[in-house]
């Protein structure tokens, strides 16, 4: 009996369920500097593009590794967003080569920001989110941080005319990707960190073959601006607005030539050539990158939408011939919120990317077929086609 007893014990340990791991309390401070407004894009689908900050404050010795994260629109319980393991990596503006198996390190008083593009289901975007965090420290200590909350901006993107005319044109270093030196560039100027170019656009043309140069060349380096297709094409204005700011004397530049990085970061230095309207209250249009002496409008001026109000070109901080376009909530570059927007009406030729535009022995393969488009923001290697 004895024996007996024996065995039924350790038949007992062998089918008594696994004690689920003790959570504890992240030591890490997470929060969403900036409110995500919900807009409609080319895909057919709404989205939400935020940043996540999250601040380790373990005292442990080693690093926390962030090896979940899940998204809920308020208190529901399927969540919209779950990224785990090595995909975390995916969500930072410079993923690392190595990408590790676990998750994302944060060593202590270091900080780690995610960038997060959400798709929403149909119908009314969520009033907020919850975020739920799982960490794991260097000792095999599970964490969590369950009830990182933050509002959705009740405003809606603003709608906008075309910046352009006719087309084609191609969405570069676009709205979506969090690895563009966009969306992924963030500014600290005077203490306070913010995205200017969070939804910006370097709109590129193409030549019907879908080709963004005229004709063959040894290197991108031996180009002029004129054998670039957009070089030279007028720049609207997207709205009835007041010019705010303005430069014309900047020289052209030659694409590929190699540029120094300015000392401080502003529109003087960066944009070369450009014009900043309000176009609404706290809301501001920068076009930049302009034709030397082609811009046609002064501070205080008061233009109508769809006024030409330059020519794109080639100046300032660009490598090549293209128009810079994005709203901001401020005339300034440094300190100011980027914001999103969406166009009137388009037609959506396809999607590629601008390393393929550049071989004109290459044909140009889109991906997807010509789709009219209303009311939505044109997304990262879109081509698109304005009236």
């Amino acid at each position: 009996m004895r024996f007996l007893g024996f065995m039924v014990g350790v038949l007992l340990c062998v089918l008594a369920p696994a004690r689920a791991a003790e959570i504890h309390q992240a030591q890490v401070e997470a929060r969403v500097p900036w409110l995500p407004r919900a807009v409609a894009a080319s895909d057919g689908r709404n989205h939400l593009a935020y940043e996540l900050h999250i601040t380790s404050f373990d005292s442990g010795d080693g690093p926390l590794t962030l090896e979940r994260l899940s998204v809920f629109a308020g208190d529901t319980v399927a969540p919209l967003l779950t990224v785990a393991g090595a995909d975390l990596a995916g969500l930072l503006a410079q993923p690392p080569e190595d990408k590790a198996d676990d998750g994302v390190a944060i060593g202590p008083g270091r900080r780690q920001v995610l960038f997060l593009w959400l798709t929403l289901p149909p119908g009314a975007p969520p009033a907020s989110l919850r975020h739920q965090l799982d960490f794991r420290t260097a000792a095999g200590q599970v964490q969590r941080a369950g009830a990182v909350a933050c509002a959705v901006a009740r405003t809606t993107a603003l709608e906008i005319g075309p910046p352009l005319r006719g087309g084609d044109w191609l969405a570069v270093e676009g709205p979506g990707n969090p690895h563009s030196h966009h969306w992924g560039s963030m500014v600290a100027v005077d203490g306070e960190l913010t995205i200017p170019q969070r939804f910006a656009i370097d709109w590129f043309g193409l030549a019907g073959t879908g080709h963004s140069l005229r004709d063959r060349h040894d290197s991108l380096s031996a180009t002029r601006d004129e054998d670039w297709i957009g070089y030279g094409a007028e720049v609207l204005a997207v709205a009835n607005g007041v010019v705010r700011n303005v430069r014309n004397d900047v020289p052209d530049g030659t694409p590929l030539a190699p540029q120094s990085v300015p000392d401080d970061l502003t529109a003087r230095t960066l944009y070369g050539n450009f014009v900043i309207l309000e176009i609404a209250p706290g809301v501001f249009a920068h076009y930049a990158h302009l034709r030397t002496g082609s811009v046609t409008v002064k501070v205080g001026d008061r233009v109508q939408a769809g006024a030409v109000i330059g020519r794109l070109g080639q100046t300032g901080a660009a490598g090549a011939p293209h128009l810079h376009f994005h709203l901001s909530d401020r005339p300034t570059f440094e300190q100011s919120e980027g914001l999103p927007f969406v166009i009137k009406g388009y037609t959506r030729q396809g999607k590629t990317n601008v390393e393929a535009t550049f071989d004109v022995d290459t044909p140009v393969a889109l991906e997807g077929s010509p789709r009219a488009i209303r009311h939505a923001m044109p997304l990262d290697g879109d081509v698109v086609r304005f009236p």
